[in-house]
């Protein structure tokens, strides 16, 4: 087996100390320690590559603890509108690409950040840019702005049947363009994903997992896994290997049907079994993805008042006992449960959710937390709840809506990490790829 010496590097060990020197045979660690030491000397006579680290610090790997590795590779391939603050900047980098892209069939765009447009995603405000469907995802991934041709290209009716909360619609009951949570997670998604080919979604989830590596990855969390995602992840590992653990959470969508529920709940169990941990820890499904609310920016956060100038609250996505029933079947199965929750009311039915299973071991998590009350974000560590948050959501740069949209006190208050740190909570560290770049450090 060969062996590599890493030489003249600082490998951190216990408080302020540090090593010089590492051998690694294969894929193990066979040795830390001075270059001067014996193994060292006997691993040089016996031909080992010798790399010179140049006095760097060395970092075990990181982990990503909330991404979405196929969402993230084909994000890659769009249009990134990050940074345009306004309508006029939206269209003119639309109008550059589309130029420079006449043979694609649709164009997709992501990182629009809804305060550039005031919150208004009109189709007729990109309908002229050009006659391909123009699909933008916004930054947080739950909404989506359409223009005429994108919507043409939808199952309209089945849409405003199943979730007409989440597609805006005019007064004679035409979708002007905007799309969110549901609309966009249960038909945009799907829509999209089901035109790439095998290769396509291969290449993508190449292109993510070469870039993890090369930020020093060795391993992510999943989030919101289902069977297409799943299939094209295996088929990779099969061809030709991943050099990530990935550890996944299956997505449960919300259904109003006791019956409906319990046979996701079961298909999420059975892959659980079948992808346990136990059997291959470096690619397993150790738990489900709830999705309770929506996002500030989207003004589809489930919050204790209205947004802004509104009169009307945001309700969860998930009645409470619903979400007690997933609690209950997936803690039995020894499983984990992932809840995305933002708005003080989708935190504090999370948290009910997960005390009613009256299981602090089972390592459930709460996804974001971002209007979570101080009072409740000290509440999680004594119920053994992981925060699971993304600093660089926090960044001021993007929250130039919140203000607007939330009450002063909230806004004073929100992402409240200190006191999840102050009540003890295990806290999980994730960048929420693609809605913000996968680096490690800005986190």
């Amino acid at each position: 087996m060969s062996s590599t010496i890493l030489t003249n590097g600082r490998f951190v060990g216990d408080g302020d100390s540090y090593r010089e020197c590492m051998i690694v045979e294969g894929s193990k660690i066979t040795y830390i320690g001075s270059e001067d030491d014996k193994a060292v000397q006997d691993a040089k006579s016996q031909g080992a590559e010798v790399l010179d680290l140049d006095n760097r610090v060395v970092l075990p790997g990181f982990i990503d603890s909330h991404v979405h590795l196929l969402f993230f590779g084909l994000s890659q391939q769009k249009l990134d509108l990050g940074g345009c603050k306004s309508l006029q900047e939206i269209r003119q980098r639309i109008t550059d690409f589309a130029a420079a892209n006449p043979d694609l069939p649709k164009i997709l765009c992501r990182g629009w950040l809804q305060s550039a447009t005031d919150g208004v995603a009109l189709a007729s405000m990109i309908d002229d840019i050009d006659p391909r469907p123009i699909f933008i995802d916004s930054n947080d991934l739950h909404s989506a702005w359409c223009n005429t041709a994108a919507l043409k290209e939808l199952p309209i009716d089945e849409i405003k049947t199943t979730c007409p909360e989440h597609i805006t619609c005019d007064e004679d009951g035409n979708p002007t363009g905007l799309l969110a949570e549901l609309a966009v997670m249960a038909f945009i998604w799907p829509f999209l994903i089901q035109s790439l080919s095998m290769d396509d979604k291969l290449e993508a989830l190449e292109r993510a997992i070469q870039a993890y590596s090369a930020e020093g990855y060795t391993g992510v969390i999943d989030m919101a896994m289902d069977q297409v995602a799943w299939e094209a992840l295996r088929t990779l590992r099969e061809r030709k290997g991943i050099n990530l653990h990935i550890a996944a959470h299956w997505f449960l969508a919300y259904e109003a049907d006791e019956k409906a529920l319990d046979e996701k709940i079961q298909e999420a169990i059975d892959m659980h079994s079948k992808f346990h941990p136990s059997k291959s820890p470096e690619f397993c499904i150790v738990g489900v993805k709830l999705i309770s609310d929506g996002t500030v920016d989207g003004c589809t956060a489930a919050l204790s008042y209205p947004y802004g100038e509104s009169t009307d609250l945001v309700e969860p996505l998930w009645p409470g006992e619903a979400m007690n029933r997933v609690l209950s079947q997936i803690t039995k199965a020894g499983m984990q449960c992932a809840i995305h929750a933002i708005g003080d009311v989708a935190v504090s039915q999370a948290i009910s959710a997960i005390a009613s299973t009256n299981n602090p071991t089972a390592r459930h998590r709460i996804e974001h937390l971002e209007m979570a009350t101080p009072e409740d974000a000290l509440r999680l560590g004594s119920l053994g709840i992981t925060a699971s948050v993304q600093p660089v959501h926090s960044d001021p740069a993007i929250l130039e809506g919140y203000e607007k949209l939330v009450k002063p006190s909230a806004w004073k208050h929100c992402f409240p990490y200190k006191e999840c740190l102050d009540g003890h909570a295990n806290v999980a560290i994730g960048t929420d790829a693609p809605t913000a770049r996968h680096l490690p450090f800005p986190n």
